[in-house]
């Protein structure tokens, strides 16, 4: 990007930006002296994430040496204090990094708003689909669509379950047996399930869905999807294996109907792209209420990305007591122990909310051999009932997006960018603390819709 030095060159370096498929945000630096009012209209057309760095270019002055000339061209601590004010009189949405750009922290900062403006960009034009309805009789995965898209940019539209049917149904079976090849080179597959097999039937219905489930979502443009058990239509088994599989190669997923849940996971997945670890679809499903190591085991009915797994999964069928289908083929792990955290989204009426609590994900103290589903072991901080008692007052759901691949920073910079409510769990959060900060935040977020 040049240097802009008046009114005219930064507005429509600013126009560009806002029109440029490659451009996710913009990063400002006054390097010496310079007047902001002439960064006014700039400001104000710009609809792209700002970051406003501080920084100078050199580390050290040279004071030996040093005179006016050298103070004259390296103002930034002047110039950046001038562009301050000026944003905060715009009211100018912005993140503000303060640090030599040698300086590790600095770049690692600068690194997690760029993965955050990453997720900003990919919701923006995000297409989710809806495979059937939500959940019959659920509250938290309901919310509204139309202020989704005006508030994020994502759009979410229904299909029937049909639908789906119908591409499945046309697969030819040269796809399904390379799927199963595939399968078979890549997971420790169960013997029932090989070739010859009593089950082989099974997996080869699971791979044809996934052929079909992946050719509808490609032949859309859509990135993220949700499932229903309850509206499986002409569908043989709920679709597990390839959920967990899409996810992997980074779709969103939400079950139940859970669009919300669906559009966060595509957006956390785009914005760790690279990282090590993984992120998935997560469910907290019951408790090891153990004094003094309260823990909590997360799992869903298939759904868990192996992403998160900590060794190669195994690929098995088990019966499922839901959906009224046949059974369900599923990879099945358990994560790799890591820091993690576990975000929430919910639509609370007059916004939405993300709750995110930082985790460390334990390998589980004992085996599991009769769980048929992968699943995650963690230990919420700062502790399991703060954790708890936080995120019950929060109201938040109880579908969640794990990830071990980003953290808190960059949920923070992304919940800036678009403007969305964001409570975070972590080592130092009392409950008397996020009781306070829930009002605030209530208080806050009713006056602003005012503004």
């Amino acid at each position: 990007m040049p240097i802009v030095t008046d009114s005219d060159q930064i507005a429509r370096i600013m126009n560009d930006a806002n029109t440029s498929d490659e451009c996710i945000g913009v990063v400002a630096w006054m390097h010496t002296f310079s007047p902001a009012k002439m960064w006014i209209r700039g400001l104000k057309a710009l609809r792209k994430p700002l970051l406003h760095l501080h920084t100078q270019f050199d580390v050290e002055l040279p004071w030996h040496s040093i005179d006016m000339d050298f103070m004259n061209l390296n103002q930034a601590a002047h110039g950046d204090r001038e562009f301050g004010y000026v944003q905060s009189r715009l009211s100018r949405a912005r993140k503000t990094i303060a640090g030599h750009v040698d300086d590790p922290r600095t770049r690692e900062r600068i690194g997690a708003w760029t993965r955050a403006a990453l997720g900003h960009a990919e919701l923006s034009t995000m297409k989710v689909a809806r495979f059937g309805d939500n959940m019959r009789g659920v509250a938290v995965t309901e919310g509204d669509k139309v202020e989704a898209e005006a508030h994020f940019g994502v759009s979410v539209d229904a299909y029937g379950v049909n639908d789906l049917v119908a591409v499945v149904d046309a697969v030819r079976p040269a796809d399904v047996d390379k799927l199963v090849r595939e399968y078979a080179d890549t997971y420790r597959v169960s013997t029932e399930l090989l070739p010859g097999g009593e089950r082989h039937d099974s997996l080869r219905h699971g791979a044809q869905i996934e052929v079909g489930l992946r050719r509808f979502l490609q032949d859309g443009g859509f990135h993220a999807f949700t499932t229903n058990f309850e509206d499986l239509g002409g569908l043989r088994q709920l679709p597990g294996l390839a959920v967990q599989r899409l996810m992997a190669d980074g779709y969103g997923f939400g079950g139940e109907g859970d669009w919300k849940t669906a559009l966060l996971l595509r957006t956390v997945k785009s914005m760790s792209e690279g990282l090590p670890g993984g992120t998935s679809f997560m469910e907290d499903y019951t408790y090891d209420l153990t004094p003094g190591r309260e823990r909590i085991l997360g799992a869903h009915m298939l759904e868990v990305c192996p992403s998160i797994a900590g060794a190669t999964p195994t690929l098995e069928v088990h019966p499922l007591a839901i959906g009224d289908r046949d059974d369900p083929v599923r990879l099945r792990f358990t994560a790799a122990a890591a820091d993690a955290v576990v975000v929430g989204i919910c639509d609370m009426g007059s916004r939405f909310r993300l709750v995110a609590n930082e985790v460390r994900v334990i390998e589980p103290p004992a085996d599991l051999p009769n769980l048929p589903v992968a699943c995650a072991v963690w230990e919420p901080r700062p502790s399991w009932s703060t954790s708890a008692e936080a995120w019950l007052m929060a109201g938040a759901p109880h579908h969640t997006v794990m990830s071990t691949a980003v953290g808190t920073d960059v949920i923070e910079d992304f919940a800036a960018m678009t403007d969305t409510e964001l409570l975070v769990i972590d080592a130092d959060t009392t409950v008397r603390g996020f009781a306070h900060e829930l009002k605030w935040n209530d208080v806050y977020h009713h006056v602003a819709v005012g503004l």
